[in-house]
Parts: structure tokens; C-alpha cells; sequence
């Protein structure tokens, strides 16, 4: 269990661990079930980050949203964005089979792997600007990072083969049972949605904790800190936390809203996971390195995109 913990963060980090005794597909998969807890450090320190830039300046939530995609990529060592771009030349060059594994496996990167580096880099900080901006911004940066691991599992399982007899992926393809992915998919489940109602619960009390001299939710160790107009009351639905549109057009309470998103991003990043893995058998026969890489860089703003739109 030390050798797969190691392996873990030791391929998915940059923190320093020390190297496992035993590197086997044994080992190999233990590290594979590891990999949300390495999305939990990894985004526990950026949503640090972004804690604490926004408590510093709350009124430039872009700046904390760029600092906490950064260090989250920076944590990773870029890993997962260089396998974004590989895939992504391989996939985009419309060739055979061998010849898509041939331009993954080169070291430079051209025009598609840049355009989805960017794409992806654009859309994660725009997600998550808008996610601090609702007040629930350090907890989607850590459910998006894990869930975004979670999908390693998933790509990792049973029946999914490798494309290449060597590599990274021909270590880690079928190393995983089902049920242990479906176990750590149950458990990421019910920590998001744990984690989006203390956090809704927090923010409604604070709004309901009303300053009579100004404008000021009182309160609320998780809550936006945004101000609103003093003429406007607390049973305005205008100004209630929450998307309240969506949850109005839903059936919704916000708070119900906010949990639902968070368990629907999470189920997000595995149907990606089923979606990339079933694209990368038809095309090459199988996962590889470069593959799971760009899984995890593709779910991760999947996440952050749903947590946008219902937090």
C-alpha cells in the first residue's frame, strides 16, 4: 500500500515523496485507486491559494482564479496538460492508428496540442472565476481536482487495454476492479456533496445575519463576501446566494441546487472517463499515458463548469 501510495504522487506530483521499493502493475494499480487522494492534497493547496487571495483582494476574483489554476497545474507538474497536447495531435492529425501513437510519442507539440492547452487553461479559469464570484470557489477547485483524478480509476480498469506493449499506459491499463472505482466513486460523491452543504449552510446564514446599518452579510466563514444593496431585503429572491434561477426553473431550493451540482460533476468526470477510454480503444486499441493525461485535464473543466452554473 506504501509502494502505490508513493507511486502516486510521486508520478502525479511534484511534492516529494520517496520512490516505492517495488514498481510493479500491481503497484501500479494501487497507485491508480490513490489518485483522487492526490487530487485531494493537490487541491486542497491551490484552493488555499485561492482562499486566501480572495480574502486578501475580494473584489479581483480573476486573479485568484488564475493563481489557483496555476498552482494546481504547477502541483502537478504539468503532467496531465503535456498528455492534453500529445492526445491532442495525435487525435487531430486524422491518421491511422500507428501513426496517431507515432506523433503522441514525439516530444514537441504542434498546432492542436497548443489550441487545447489554451482552450482548456481558458475555460478552467473562467469556471472558476465564476465560481468564486457565487461564493463557492476554494471547494470547486478541490472537488474538480479529485474528481478530475477520479476519472484514473475508471480509465484504468479491468477491461480497458493498453495501446502499446511499454509505456506508462501498458503499467496501469486493466490494473483496477470496477468495484473499487465504484467505491471511491461513492465516497467522492458524498465528500462533494457534504462539502456543498456545510458550504450552502454557512453562506445562508451569514446572508440571513443582516447588518441593519449597511449592506454587509454578517458572518459566514465560507460566504462570497459580496455586498449588496442596502433597499434590497433578505427575501428578495434577486439576491438570495445561489443560482436561483436554475433552481426556480428545476424545482429547487438553492441548497438543493448546490448539492446536486456537486454530485452531478463528480458523475461528470466518470462519464468522461467511460467516453475518453471507449474513443481511445476504437482509435488505438487502448489507453496510454498521454490518454489518461488528457482525461484528466478534459474533466477537470467539466467539473468546474457544472459547479459554475449551480453553486
Amino acid at each position: 500500500m506504501v509502494d502505490g501510495l508513493k507511486l502516486a504522487f510521486g508520478t502525479l506530483s511534484v511534492l516529494p515523496v520517496g520512490a516505492p521499493g517495488v514498481v510493479d502493475r500491481r503497484v501500479a494499480g494501487r497507485a491508480m485507486v490513490w489518485a483522487p487522494l492526490v487530487g485531494l492534497v493537490l487541491g486542497g493547496i491551490a484552493g488555499l491559494v485561492v482562499y486566501g487571495a480572495d480574502r486578501l483582494k475580494p473584489d479581483a476574483p480573476l486573479l485568484a482564479a488564475v493563481l489557483g489554476v496555476i498552482v494546481l497545474m504547477a502541483l502537478s507538474g504539468a503532467l496531465h496538460l503535456d498528455g492534453l497536447a500529445d492526445s491532442a495531435d495525435g487525435f487531430g492529425s486524422r491518421r491511422d492508428r500507428e501513426t496517431k501513437l507515432r506523433i503522441m510519442k514525439q516530444s514537441d507539440i504542434g498546432p492542436f496540442g497548443v489550441v487545447s492547452i489554451a482552450a482548456v487553461l481558458l475555460i478552467d479559469v473562467a469556471a472558476l472565476h465564476t465560481c468564486i464570484q457565487n461564493g463557492f470557489g476554494w471547494q470547486a477547485l478541490v472537488i474538480a481536482a479529485v474528481a478530475s483524478r477520479l476519472t484514473l480509476p475508471w480509465s484504468c480498469r479491468t477491461s480497458v487495454p493498453s495501446a502499446r506493449p511499454d509505456g506508462l499506459g501498458a503499467m496501469v491499463a486493466g490494473t483496477v476492479r470496477p468495484y473499487a472505482a465504484a467505491l471511491l466513486t461513492l465516497v467522492t460523491i458524498t465528500a462533494a456533496a457534504t462539502l456543498a452543504w456545510l458550504t450552502s449552510r454557512a453562506t445562508t446564514r451569514g446572508w440571513w445575519a443582516y447588518s441593519d446599518e449597511g449592506s454587509i452579510p454578517v458572518g459566514g466563514l465560507f460566504g462570497s463576501g459580496q455586498s449588496y444593496p442596502p433597499s434590497s431585503r433578505p427575501w428578495d429572491s434577486n439576491y438570495l446566494p445561489g443560482n436561483t434561477q436554475l433552481a426556480d426553473w428545476l424545482g429547487l431550493s438553492t441548497l438543493d441546487l448546490t448539492i446536486l451540482g456537486a454530485t452531478v460533476a463528480v458523475l461528470g468526470a466518470v462519464l468522461l472517463s467511460f467516453a475518453a477510454t471507449r474513443r481511445t480503444r476504437k482509435s488505438l486499441g487502448g489507453i496510454t499515458g498521454d490518454t489518461l493525461g488528457a482525461t484528466v485535464e478534459l474533466a477537470l473543466p467539466v467539473t468546474l463548469i457544472i459547479l459554475a452554473f449551480t453553486s
